[in-house]
């Protein structure tokens, strides 16, 4: 079975409550419900990791990789547009990786509408809310 981490940057512990106009009101844990659903259609097993720190991000993409993860869907936050430590992490994996965005970046603001990370990833989605991610799922699973 292929072990595909989802990661989480920082304010997304906020989905539901912060800008719910931009975001929805779905919660993170009800994200997570979804995507455990259609991992078991999928035949993946998930790993969900959530933190506003970006070492603490890093770190487990490190520790990650090291167990032998398959594959990352990457919600950075903020961090997609600043963090290269970010972008070396998962380009150091040598695995996979699809960067989610909710909200379409590139109607944002100006500082959001580039993503430092997404160098490193095979694909980013972004605009789709919560079915992005499981775009994300679908297309890992068929690699």
């Amino acid at each position: 079975m292929k072990k595909v981490a989802i990661l989480h940057g920082p304010n997304l512990d906020r989905l539901g409550k912060r800008q719910p106009e931009i975001y929805g009101t779905a919660t993170l844990a009800d994200l997570e419900r979804m995507l455990r659903r259609e991992a078991k259609t999928l035949g993946l097993s998930l790993v969900f990791f959530q933190s506003a720190h970006e070492g603490a991000l890093v770190d487990r993409i490190h520790a990650l990789t090291d167990r032998g993860i398959d594959a990352f869907v990457v919600n950075f936050g903020a961090y997609s547009h600043t963090s290269i430590a970010l972008r070396d992490a998962l380009a150091a994996s040598d695995r996979p990786a699809i960067e989610v965005h909710i909200s379409d970046i590139s109607k944002r603001e100006k500082f959001r509408r580039a993503s430092m990370t997404a160098g490193a990833c095979v694909a980013m989605i972004s605009g789709k809310g919560f079915p992005g991610y499981v775009e994300a799922l679908r297309q890992l699973a068929a690699r």
